[in-house]
């Protein structure tokens, strides 16, 4: 009598949004500790889900069929390679969080990241002139290995003491939002439609004025700046649209990748927190800095759970999920 065994699903790349969203939302929470009082246990609890959830996710990528091959081909795949910048994006997250109480260790990690984040982003960047792909394939995700990773390596860099290179990646950030933005636009613009199970990755369109702001946050020590006053604006004109799309979002159907929504909620959420608690609005302003932690909470929880949801119903399921499904039957070829 033979058995069978079912492969091991493969673990799309998009599943690293998990762990990317929980440490913007553990961000949140330890701004929310710093600037308003909340309790530092519960931005500590969620850094430390951050960090298991990145760990599992990557043991669990490397643990799939098809060895190295399979993972380059996943990293040039037109539709889900631009995760993979994710991988060293949530990594200089922790990094950044442990260099507040273990700087040495902390800044190895953030040059580490800087490292990994360069050196995916340059070659991003040269895959993109010389492969041309079909405009269909784009997404607010070809956000993230040039405009996300810089802003966030300059955040990194200026918390660990080095301004003048934090703000050599701030402009490189800058340079591609304008860049990659500019395309994006066009493409939604001009069509094909965006898939429904691509609709989330909108989200990731409207992140780089809170990731800058954040950024310029730190390289300033929150000095009053004209700046600022621009990228509030741009965030708020950013994110209003979102409102008039909840309705696509929810007839989309869930799947892991509306996780590509919680980062943008809770870089705009810490970037408000700041804005509204360094204004002279006094208890308005703190009170409307905790209506956005509330807000972002309930957004980013609300997907956690939903996530739970499916991954009870068994990891095949899970993974099957984290796949856009216009797009799985493409990537049966990467296998």
């Amino acid at each position: 009598m033979t058995t069978t065994t079912t492969p091991r699903p493969r673990l799309p790349l998009n599943t690293f949004g998990i762990s990317f969203g929980t440490a913007g939302i553990a961000g949140t929470w330890t701004t929310a500790g710093d600037l308003l009082g909340a309790p530092a246990a519960i931005g500590e609890v969620l850094w430390a889900a951050a960090a298991v959830a990145w760990v599992v996710t990557i043991v669990r990528y490397l643990r799939r069929p098809g060895g190295i091959g399979a993972v380059v081909a996943d990293l040039r795949h037109p539709v889900l390679g631009p995760f993979a910048a994710l991988v060293p994006a949530v990594g200089s997250l922790l990094a950044v969080h442990v260099s507040t109480w273990a700087p040495t260790v902390g800044a190895v990690g953030v040059w580490a990241m800087l490292a990994l984040t360069t050196a995916f982003g340059a070659w991003f960047v040269t895959d993109l002139l010389t492969t041309p792909r079909d405009p269909g394939t784009l997404h607010g995700g070809y956000l993230l290995p040039t405009v996300a990773s810089s802003l966030l390596g300059a955040q990194a860099l200026a918390t660990i003491g080095h301004p003048a290179l934090a703000t050599g990646f701030f402009a490189t950030g800058v340079l591609f939002w304008l860049l990659v933005g500019a395309v994006l636009l066009v493409r939604f613009a001009t069509g094909p439609a965006i898939p429904a199970a691509l609709l989330p990755t909108l989200a990731i369109v409207s992140a780089p004025p809170a990731v800058a702001g954040n950024a310029w946050w730190v390289l300033t020590a929150g000095a009053p700046s004209v700046v600022h006053t621009a990228l509030a604006g741009t965030m708020v004109a950013f994110l209003l649209p979102h409102a008039f799309l909840v309705r696509r979002y929810l007839r989309s159907g869930f799947a892991i990748g509306f996780w590509a929504m919680t980062f943008t909620t809770a870089a705009s959420a810490t970037y408000g927190i700041r804005l509204l608690t360094s204004t002279d609005l006094g208890t308005l302003g703190i009170a409307s800095a905790w209506v956005v932690v509330a807000l972002a909470t309930v957004i980013v929880g609300s997907i956690a759970m939903r996530s739970m949801g499916l991954f009870l119903q068994g990891p095949h399921d899970a993974a099957t999920a984290a796949v856009p499904a216009a797009d799985r039957r493409s990537s049966r070829s990467l296998d």
